[in-house]
C-alpha cells in the first residue's frame, strides 16, 4: 500500500470511529437538556462513545491499515489489551479536550468540536504507537 491509500484510509476510519464514537455520546445524552448534563451522565456517555469508537477503529486498522493476520481469541485478545493500552494516552487527550471544550461553552457543538480536535490529536500519535507496538507482523509503509 503507497504512502497515500495508507493516509487517506486511516482518515477515512478515523472519521468513521469519531463518528460511531459521537453518535453513541448523542444516544446517552439524547432527550437530556444541555444544562442538565451532570458529571455522572457526561462520563457514561463519554466512556460509551470511547468504547464502540475504540472496537470499531481496532477492526478497521487490524483489517486495512496494517493487514494483521493474528487469529485466535487468545491471541487477538491479548492483542486488542495492547491496542486498548497504547489508545491510554491518546483517549486522554481526547476526553480533556472534549471536556475542556464542554465546560468552557456548554454547548453540544462545542464539546463534539473538542472531540474531534481532541481524537484527530490521539489518532496521530496513536497510529505510530500502534505500528511500533501493536502490529509487528503486518505490510508497513515506511
Amino acid at each position: 500500500m503507497n504512502r497515500t491509500t495508507l493516509i487517506l484510509r486511516y482518515a477515512g476510519f478515523a472519521v468513521i470511529a469519531v463518528v460511531a464514537n459521537l453518535a453513541v455520546q448523542r444516544l446517552v445524552l439524547w432527550g437530556t437538556p444541555a444544562a442538565e448534563v451532570g458529571g455522572a451522565h457526561f462520563i457514561a456517555a463519554l466512556g460509551a462513545g470511547t468504547l464502540v469508537g475504540l472496537v470499531v477503529k481496532y477492526l478497521l486498522d487490524k483489517r486495512w491499515i496494517f493487514h494483521d493476520r493474528t487469529t485466535g481469541a487468545r491471541a487477538q485478545g491479548a492483542q486488542f489489551a495492547l491496542y486498548s493500552l497504547m489508545g491510554v494516552a491518546t483517549t486522554a487527550i481526547f476526553w480533556a479536550t472534549e471536556t475542556a471544550f464542554w465546560l468552557i461553552w456548554q454547548t453540544d457543538l462545542a464539546r463534539e468540536a473538542g472531540a474531534v480536535l481532541g481524537l484527530t490529536v490521539g489518532y496521530i500519535t496513536k497510529y505510530a504507537l500502534d505500528r511500533r507496538f501493536v502490529f509487528r507482523n503486518r505490510e508497513q509503509v515506511a
